[in-house]
């Protein structure tokens, strides 16, 4: 007997998402590398939009297994007639050369590069991959705690993705044999009425009349045990995931930029390049993290990410003033019992040489011993007093990280050594 099967379920879209996921982790590397090229090309306000990649159509190819012709043959081509059996013929020359290769011809093939768009937000993922805030522990449960999920048994709707088809054959099955159980036990009982009337005297009428009962209600019962569906919507079932409330990671980012008269235009530039790289990553994996906004010249001042960016206010340089104001933020508003707390400082070292040993007592006495990490940006190349206060700290305190960056391509790959998972790649 043919049985047919009915999908109705509802087709939603982007159904080639999984396809392309699995495509996007094959050529992982080839497209982590399209994006580092498009990086050094961009400015840093562009960087979150999309990029063409390009993947060499070799690079695509699948090994296959096939059967040679095996022995020897002589195969007679039509339409020819100009060579006999032993000809020579000469390679084509020109052509083939595919996506910047040689010169044009009218002749050979070529074999292009594959090329398709990462949207922003596959840009964005591959950008910031491997990168997580250092050391990050669970804190004690805020206002609005955070959400994990976790598998919850079976539902009867979902998503096409998430069809357990074990699940929906076994609910299946029970239905066809729960529905049927009855139908079929009548129908073995009227098989067996008929079998003994068959037996009886068919000149009967009484006989007769039972016999032909007794065959429409076997045809009946026949008809409605065929058409019991094979899969119905209802024996459909969906692995389903709930939301449980998690310890939330309370993290707060202190961002400490030098404004002083020492820090030319380029220098800013690298300096907010770096901060903006740390802005975007913070906001886009931390949906709930604080980012307090310091610039300093003599005197320190806490302002919002505009002013932080964008003010062109200068003066002096007193790098402890940044630091004072980040500890008395901290005692203030970001108990360390409550918050992961972070640090960030960009500068050119160039500090007044009474306060560069001030600037490492207090990380030392007071800002380290709060923080889970601190990371240090110099934006200049010469080692001024404050790089070589700094430079005694790390040797002594493992979550204290100092480099420098002076050329704005070497933003980002500072900003990922700084910033990299434990175990990652570089």
């Amino acid at each position: 007997m043919l049985q047919q099967i009915i999908d109705r379920r509802l087709s939603g879209k982007n159904k080639s998402i999984g396809n392309r996921e699995r495509f996007l982790q094959r050529h992982k590397e080839q497209i982590r590398e399209a994006v580092r090229r498009a990086v050094d090309g961009r400015g840093i306000r562009d960087l979150n939009r999309g990029e063409d990649v390009h993947i060499p159509k070799k690079d695509l190819n699948e090994p296959v297994f096939g059967h040679g012709d095996g022995g020897r043959r002589e195969v007679v081509r039509p339409g020819n007639t100009e060579h006999v059996k032993g000809d020579r013929l000469p390679k084509p020359k020109g052509g083939g050369q595919g996506q910047g290769g040689g010169q044009a011809s009218d002749s050979g093939e070529g074999d292009d590069d594959f090329v398709f768009h990462l949207s922003r937000e596959e840009f964005m993922q591959v950008f910031f991959d491997d990168l997580a805030l250092p050391n990050l522990e669970r804190t004690q449960l805020a206002d609005t705690p955070e959400w994990k999920s976790h598998r919850a048994g079976f539902t009867s709707d979902g998503t096409p993705t998430n069809l357990h088809v074990i699940r929906s054959m076994r609910g299946a099955l029970g239905r066809r044999i729960a529905l049927g159980t009855g139908k079929r036990r009548e129908l073995h009982e009227l098989e067996e009425r008929l079998a003994l009337l068959k037996k009886e005297d068919n000149r009967d009428p009484e006989v007769l009349h039972l016999r032909k009962e007794t065959e429409e209600r076997i045809q009946l019962l026949r008809g409605r045990i065929e058409a019991i569906p094979f899969l119905d919507p209802i024996d459909l079932r969906f692995r389903n995931r709930v939301r449980v409330p998690v310890p939330t990671s309370r993290a707060v980012m202190f961002c400490l930029m030098d404004v002083s008269g020492s820090m030319d235009e380029s220098r800013k530039d690298l300096a907010k390049r770096f901060f903006i790289l740390l802005y975007l990553f913070l906001t886009r994996h931390y949906e709930k993290i604080d980012v307090v906004f310091i610039r300093h010249h003599t005197q320190a001042q806490e302002v919002d990410e505009q002013n932080f960016f964008h003010a062109t206010e200068t003066g002096g340089t007193v790098v402890s003033s940044a630091l004072v104001l980040m500890e008395d933020i901290i005692r203030e508003r970001y108990p360390r019992s409550e918050w992961n707390i972070y640090g960030a400082q960009a500068s050119d070292g160039d500090n007044w040489h009474h306060d560069s040993g001030k600037c490492r007592e207090l990380l030392a006495t007071q800002i380290l011993p709060q923080c889970r990490y601190f990371a240090y940006v110099q934006v200049a190349e010469q080692e001024q007093n404050l790089w070589e206060e700094y430079e005694k700290l790390s040797e002594e305190v493992s979550h204290f990280a100092m480099r420098k960056a002076t050329e704005a391509a070497q933003i980002y790959p500072v900003f990922r050594e700084l910033f990299k998972k434990e175990g990652a790649q570089p």
